[in-house]
């Protein structure tokens, strides 16, 4: 357990955990406060939808490195059954590189619009709320994602490499 708090990129799971976990209260909050002011009060709150969606946006991009790094993404492992622990060790690390590198390719180019959509001064129509950073935001956690995939090429975290899902066993979940 003293192992894991020290281990090389944890600070970065417990800086988007909590980034989450306020985006996510705050969503909360709004949702509560409009869904109060406009059934009993018979006042919405202004741009509360608005709000919303970047907050979401801020949220799903937050939790893309989260993903990445705790290896939650959904996967195949149909090839997985087929190969030696040796031949998963390798494609886990191929697949690692090219999402790695497909995933920096993302960025770059979100990180090209971002800057066109700066350029521009777009904002949301009610709350003239600026755009721009929302998508350097994504541009960012993008990159990062892709780095966390690259690290994993480097440095991969299980060293089992055994596929997750047995079928013949029963679920435990």
């Amino acid at each position: 357990m003293a192992s894991d708090r020290f281990e090389a990129g944890a600070w970065l799971d417990r800086a988007l955990a909590a980034a989450a976990a306020v985006l996510l209260f705050g969503l909360m909050m709004l949702t509560t406060a409009d869904v109060i002011g406009r059934y009993i009060f018979n006042w919405p709150l202004r741009g509360a939808f608005e709000i919303t969606e970047l907050l979401l946006l801020a949220l799903i991009f937050a939790g893309l490195p989260l993903a990445s790094r705790s290896d939650e993404h959904v996967t195949l492992d149909f090839i997985d059954m087929v190969l030696g622990a040796r031949g998963r060790r390798l494609l886990r690390r191929l697949i690692d590189l090219v999402c790695g590198l497909i995933i920096l390719g993302l960025a770059w180019r979100v990180w090209v619009k971002a800057g066109k959509i700066a350029g521009y001064g777009d904002t949301t129509e009610v709350l003239r709320i600026p755009v721009g950073p929302f998508v350097y935001f994504m541009a960012a956690m993008v990159a990062i994602t892709g780095v966390v995939h690259l690290v994993k090429v480097v440095l991969p975290g299980r060293t089992d490499a055994a596929p997750r899902f047995d079928p013949d066993k029963a679920a435990t979940t």
